[in-house]
């Protein structure tokens, strides 16, 4: 059974940085995209970054710039370093595989198959 573990959640005051991370496993890392989603309170889970199989990277608009996500094939461990962080980033970080999906539909949340529990980034003003 694919397991997605989120970790790397936290406190911090804006302008901060956190760095999450993912580490999955029951699954051919090196053929899935792997995104990062959130979900603040109220509102509905939106797509944050995402890296395909193959290496490309797709961001929502409100995050490039400031944030980055990354893959290790090696340590089936995906990435998502966050600098510069606002109060409205606040959410619930989920970590999500979805099998050689690319492009634009790496955005699209019913594509993936897998999803984490979660983690807590709180930006306080």
């Amino acid at each position: 059974q694919v397991q997605l573990v989120e970790s790397g959640g936290g406190l911090v005051q804006a302008g901060g940085s956190l760095r999450l991370s993912c580490a999955a496993s029951e699954l051919t890392f090196s053929d899935y995209a792997m995104a990062w989603f959130r979900q603040a309170p109220g509102k509905e889970r939106e797509f944050v970054a995402a890296t395909s199989w193959s290496g490309s990277t797709y961001y929502t608009d409100s995050v490039k710039g400031r944030f980055t996500i990354s893959r290790d094939n090696a340590k089936n461990t995906v990435y998502l370093q966050m600098n510069s962080l606002k109060p409205e980033d606040t959410a619930v970080y989920y970590c999500a595989a979805s099998w050689r999906t690319t492009g634009a539909d790496m955005a699209v949340r019913h594509r993936y198959a897998h999803w984490g529990q979660g983690t807590q980034v709180t930006v306080s003003s």
